[in-house]
């Protein structure tokens, strides 16, 4: 794989961190980065991270043995109309775009299409950008891959081969079950969250009363309604029949839920609530999905001077990062007032431990 050359189309936090996981982890030299932004090419090269950048496609980025298209969807098919007749043959082509059903569709009904793999990886950040990159961001990643037509045995091979050496996990779904299932996990909860948040904006007073007391629950439950709307636009579009079936099926919940206060049906509401958490509490902790998680503690401690300079202190002596610190102000369904958000699990495990053999009461 050393002796590889890759291009990856778009320079974002997945292309960019493609680029570092690639060039780290596999030893690959030889990348081309294509991207509008000449300010990431220039930095990408500073890092050492690939070797060469353009704004246009050309004869390097045909000449490629793999191209990541590493752009928001509605590019996806322009690209790949672009590089089609133009590759080597056994050039694979694969992107990493939240849905596949109407890129696959696209590639299955060219006349001659490339060798085309859909890929999309279950790993992100909540900020976006070639600075925010990093090689490790697919670890233990689910990274799900979805043939074409003109997907070959060896090119699934090479690329299953590309993605667990940057340490993610490959998992072959069809474009229509990726599509129903990232619908209901990722793209109806974008939505929901966006909602909730317009409804507290056309709900607001004057005096900003709803949004001085949104911070704390409220903020954490609906911050991926902060995610890029260009990103989110292209989305929506591309999966949109799916994800007006799961609409309406939450909807019906909604309705159902409804009739239950309306009936004053206090078991139905307790079943309704018992349900979600049993399911909920199911779920597997700590493993990277759709939805960047938080790694933070929650501190419980007094409001004194010098507190936070104290615990910063403790972390900081100890080689532990922090990547926010702040005093909730609305903590109705929380315990402790101090929150703490750290880079990744193993610096939440640390704290904790650290804190708590100091006297501090911890909660993950």
């Amino acid at each position: 794989m050393d002796n590889m050359k890759v291009t990856i189309i778009g320079l974002g936090l997945i292309g960019g961190s493609l680029a570092r996981a690639l060039k780290e982890r596999l030893g690959i030299r030889d990348i081309t980065a294509v991207t509008p932004n000449r300010q990431d090419i220039d930095a990408a090269i500073k890092d050492q991270v690939i070797c060469r950048g353009f704004t246009q496609l050309n004869d390097h980025v045909y000449n490629s043995d793999i191209i990541f298209i590493c752009t928001p969807v509605k590019y996806t098919f322009e690209y790949i109309s672009c590089i089609a007749g133009k590759v080597k043959a056994d050039c694979i082509i694969t992107d990493v775009g939240s849905t596949k059903s109407d890129i696959i569709d696209q590639v299955n009904s060219m006349a001659s299409p490339p060798c085309f793999i859909g890929g999309h990886p279950m790993a992100g950040k909540e900020k976006n950008g070639y600075s925010s990159g990093a090689a490790h961001l697919f670890e233990n990643a689910y990274y799900i891959l979805s043939p074409s037509r003109s997907t070959t045995p060896q090119a699934m091979s090479v690329l299953k081969g590309i993605i667990e050496g940057i340490g993610a996990i490959p998992v072959v779904l069809d474009a229509k079950e990726h599509d129903r299932i990232t619908g209901g996990i990722s793209h109806v909860p974008h939505i929901i969250a966006s909602a909730l948040v317009n409804l507290v904006k056309d709900m607001e007073t004057p005096d900003g009363k709803m949004q001085m007391l949104a911070a704390g629950g409220f903020r954490d439950i609906t911050r991926i309604a902060s995610s890029s709307p260009e990103v989110w636009e292209s989305i929506v579009l591309s999966n949109r029949m799916e994800i007006k079936r799961i609409l309406e099926h939450y909807i019906e919940i909604l309705n159902r839920f409804s009739g239950l206060m309306e009936q004053k049906n206090s078991a139905g509401l307790y079943h309704f609530f018992e349900d979600a958490k049993h399911f909920r509490d199911s779920i597997p902790a700590g493993k990277p999905g759709l939805i960047a998680p938080i790694y933070e503690l929650i501190v419980d401690v007094v409001d004194k001077p010098g507190i936070i300079g104290e615990i910063a202190t403790i972390l900081g002596d100890s080689g532990i990062n922090i990547k926010n610190i702040n005093v909730s102000n609305s903590r109705e369904f929380e315990q402790g007032c101090l929150k703490i958000t750290l880079p990744d699990p193993a610096s939440v495990d640390a704290a904790g431990k650290l804190l708590a053999d100091k006297g501090y009461r911890v909660y993950k």
